[in-house]
């Protein structure tokens, strides 16, 4: 659920060196281990509420947001809303994508209160649900009850381990059939379909790439949807760890360039600039070797539908970690601002789902890591205390 950034010079220039074609976002310098301490404080015993939402805020969301407000000023409840300076209007003016990501957060809140001997009592939109715009009423309303015949989910022990992977992948390491019938297994009872094309559907897998590529170009060159990114880019040790959230950038170069005040976030390259030249050949580099694709369809896109997606997804990618899978979402084409419409057409069309009964909710490349490789880095978490309301 990420997109990426251009690096401009002060001054009009642009960095030309490979290393800022950061659709890899190479970690260099790592991500300061104080932003991450969310990952290792979720398994620490505690009041259930916390407990739960210790563990829900490490779900995958979009541009990595953590839009998630937990009111718990009644005992034994959860109120669940979003901060809507969280929201990303330009690239998900619908909301779609956010839904997704509580989808993501409920699932793993769920987890959670089972693997403590709790059964999460789930109410969608206790206020109503939001029409074509979110607002601001709580999305979600949570009471624990305790459940003596609670079972923990298997794949509750991945959370922790549970990545978003946007390097290179082994175009020799396909996806098994056994890995991918396990992935199905995963959401067996949710209302979506996972696809999977892999070693036995190249000229898909090649089709999916390019009409991929072409919605990241066209985000790359729409300025409203680019400049979204940019306003979140976070670089550096010392913004990663204030910010806790958004796009981390520390590879030295780019650090350095901002150091210096060199590094201008405020303006907007050309289409045919060597930023954007830069950028389309840091996506070729990564996602060239892709051996596989998959997506979820939903049957509809009501606001339920795009929770359940977001469920869906979060357990694809658990299932993933426990069999060593790589995964990471490409949602350029799914968007549903009005210059990607095209692409939002055809990969609609590619992938068995015509519109509008059908909604592609999520595009995700899915492989293993090179022999060797390092796994990614967790993503930076603002913890309980920016999430608690009461």
């Amino acid at each position: 659920m990420q997109r990426r950034a251009f690096l401009t010079l002060a001054g009009g220039g642009t960095i030309l060196a490979a290393t800022t074609a950061w659709f890899a976002a190479p970690q260099v310098f790592g991500v300061p281990p104080t932003a991450i301490a969310a990952w290792r404080e979720a398994a620490a015993p505690g009041e259930i509420r916390r407990f739960v939402l210790a563990h829900a805020l490490l779900a995958p969301n979009p541009h990595n947001m953590q839009p998630w407000i937990a009111d718990l000023s009644t005992p034994g409840e959860i109120l669940l809303r979003l901060d809507p300076a969280r929201l990303l209007p330009a690239t998900d003016p619908y909301g779609r994508q956010i839904m997704m990501g509580v989808g993501g957060f409920l699932e793993l809140l769920d987890m959670a209160a089972a693997a403590r001997g709790q059964r999460a009592e789930i109410r969608l939109f206790p206020q109503g649900e939001p029409g074509e715009t979110l607002d601001g009423r709580p999305v979600a309303h949570i009471r624990l009850h305790a459940n003596p015949a609670a079972v923990a989910d298997p794949l509750f022990a991945q959370v922790a381990a549970r990545r978003t992977d946007r390097s290179a992948y082994d175009p020799a390491r396909p996806p098994s059939p056994a890995e991918i019938a396990r992935l199905h297994q995963a959401i067996a009872g949710l209302p979506a379909r996972l696809g999977i094309a892999g070693a036995d559907d190249p000229t898909r897998v090649a089709a999916i790439r390019a009409i991929a590529r072409a919605a990241w170009r066209t985000e790359l060159t729409t300025e409203p949807a680019m400049m979204e990114s940019v306003r979140v880019l976070r670089v550096g040790t010392a913004e990663i760890d204030r910010h806790r959230d958004g796009i981390a950038l520390t590879s030295p170069f780019v650090v350095a360039m901002s150091k210096l005040g060199l590094f201008d976030r405020t303006s907007f390259p050309a289409a045919d600039s060597a930023a954007v030249k830069a950028q389309l050949d840091g996506f070729d580099t990564v996602t060239a070797p892709t051996p596989a694709y998959l997506w979820l369809v939903t049957e509809g896109n009501t606001r339920p539908l795009q929770i359940a997606a977001g469920r869906a997804y979060a357990r694809i990618n658990l299932a993933g970690a426990a069999l060593a899978l790589a995964m990471h979402p490409n949602q350029q084409a799914l968007q549903e601002y009005p210059e990607v419409a095209p692409h939002h057409q055809a990969i609609h069309t590619l992938l068995d789902a015509p519109t509008p009964r059908f909604t592609v909710q999520m595009l995700a490349r899915l492989g293993h890591l090179p022999q060797g490789a390092a796994p990614a880095d967790p993503a930076p978490r603002r913890g309980l205390s920016a999430l608690v309301a009461a």
